[in-house]
């Protein structure tokens, strides 16, 4: 009797911990199975969470070693889980899809536990993963079921609006802040409403759509991200976009595409909007050799000319033509790289018939985008943080930036991220050359950037919970801390 509760117990645990790790894992890569098997950076966790306890299962009670295998459940892998997901910065968020997987996976549960009872099966221990295998499988065409009758509620809302201007921004880099800066522009005159924090998946949008686009809105400002080809061409036949921004194209993202050309075809799947009528494009991107002369002429490549160019840590301030006159910017927004990003959205706000002093007075205005160069003080240590700066470009301005400031200099960072190893390679040689101290955080890049900081005394630092006592220990009041880049533990 008690060795058949403990089967059952056992069989409850063992199901629900090798549920709780995939759903983890599938919530971190978007649902996508496939990603998490081939991306996902860290595979000993597969082996340690998923593929060892299967293994051990089987033999275990292929040669009927039950008591072996409990031991192993109980004293080995539960705490293992338990202490890994502890640990984890990023942790399953329980969403309703998400307790939707595990309330099929307890009526499957339920169902194998009274097959065992009917059918006397207790010897047919394979079974004993039936709950997984199929609660996967029923949770996949559901979620697919729910999804297409989602996306058509999109789609109806969409047509229900016919007087909503749509504009979708794509980029390898800075389409986020291109987001921001636009939409804060634009509501000097319009009603406006914007994808929220990186929401730029198909899924994403579909559901933003759904739930939180108002009826009353005049202009939409859709952030568009992609993995693999299609996924761009996806978002513009469902939003059918009149205006488009095709930000710089660079290695973000490398490791999914490949290549820059790759990169670059997927971006300009954002020409395939029915609706298009202009699209601003990066004038250092390469543009698709089979673009035909229609299409050309909906494109105006961005900035316009710019000069007399300032950006210190204070402040930011260009000028740009505007008509065929030089105009005066300023701005609290950091950075060299966002001079691009905020003149496409003040080329889009005069296009759309906003005065050029309307827009300068909203430029002035500009609030940064969290976590991206947000500039503070605290316990007389200047912080940067930069934590979703994420491409070679920012985080090398964001160098220079530092490099300005007089006192003692520190970063922390993992690198780049789903970047290739030159930029990594040049990110490295730039903090051995301004910072007095490098805290490189996370597995991933660690040798390589470390390898190539050869002055800048460093530290490496695997597991990101001992960053509050190295920097209590190491940084001082007066000295600049730069956080650039960040990156989940999984990663």
């Amino acid at each position: 009797m008690l060795l058949h509760i403990l089967d059952i117990i056992s069989r409850l645990l063992f199901i629900f911990a090798i549920s709780y790790y995939s759903i983890t894992l599938l919530q971190w890569y978007n649902y996508s199975a496939w990603r998490v098997i081939t991306k996902h950076h860290k595979q000993a966790w597969h082996l340690a969470y998923f593929v060892l306890p299967i293994v051990m299962f089987f033999v275990c009670f292929g040669i009927g070693w039950h008591i072996v295998f409990y031991i192993y459940l109980y004293l080995v892998y539960l705490p293992m889980l338990i202490i890994w997901a502890i640990k984890l910065d990023k942790r399953v968020v329980f969403t309703r899809r998400v307790w939707r997987f595990f309330g099929i996976m307890a009526i499957f549960i339920a169902l194998n536990e009274l097959l065992f009872v009917l059918y006397d099966a207790t010897s047919l221990y394979f079974l004993w993963l039936m709950p997984f295998v199929f609660g996967m499988i029923i949770c996949e065409i559901y979620e697919a079921v729910l999804m297409r009758n989602f996306i058509t509620l999109a789609k109806d809302k969409l047509e229900m609006m016919h007087n909503l201007k749509i504009i979708m921004v794509t980029a390898s880099f800075g389409k986020t802040s291109i987001k921001n800066f636009l939409a804060q522009i634009l509501q000097g005159r319009f009603n406006v409403y914007f994808t929220p924090r990186s929401v730029n998946t198909f899924k994403g949008i579909v559901y933003d759509i759904n739930n939180d686009l108002p009826f009353g809105a005049d202009i939409y400002i859709a952030e568009a991200g992609a993995r693999m080809k299609g996924d761009i061409k996806e978002i513009a036949t469902l939003l059918n976009p009149q205006l488009g921004v095709i930000g710089e194209i660079g290695n973000a993202h490398i490791e999914y595409f490949k290549t820059l050309e790759n990169t670059a075809s997927t971006k300009f799947e954002l020409l395939e909007s029915n609706r298009l009528e202009q699209v601003f494009v990066y004038n250092k991107n390469p543009l698709p050799k089979e673009l035909d002369s229609a299409t050309k002429r909906k494109i105006i490549p961005y900035p316009a000319q710019l000069r007399n160019i300032e950006a210190t840590l204070k402040h930011t301030k260009f000028e740009m033509m505007l008509g065929k006159e030089w105009v005066e910017f300023e701005t609290y927004i950091l950075g060299r790289f966002n001079v691009d990003n905020i003149a496409v959205a003040i080329m889009i706000a005069h296009q759309l018939g906003m005065s050029i002093s309307t827009i300068q007075n909203l430029v002035k205005k500009l609030s940064p985008i969290p976590h991206r160069f947000n500039l503070s003080v605290s316990n007389g240590k200047t912080i940067i943080d930069d934590g979703f700066n994420g491409n070679i470009n920012g985080m090398l301005e964001g160098v220079r930036l530092c490099s300005l400031y007089e006192g003692r200099k520190v970063i922390i960072t993992p690198g780049l991220i789903e970047s290739d190893e030159e930029s990594n390679v040049r990110f490295a040689k730039a903090v051995d050359e301004v910072f007095d101290l490098a805290i490189i955080t996370g597995e991933r890049n660690s040798r390589l950037i470390s390898s190539y900081i050869k002055n800048t005394p460093k530290v490496i630092l695997k597991d990101k919970s001992q960053l509050e006592n190295i920097i209590k220990g190491m940084v001082g009041s007066g000295d600049l801390v730069y956080f650039a880049n960040d990156a989940p533990s999984y990663i």
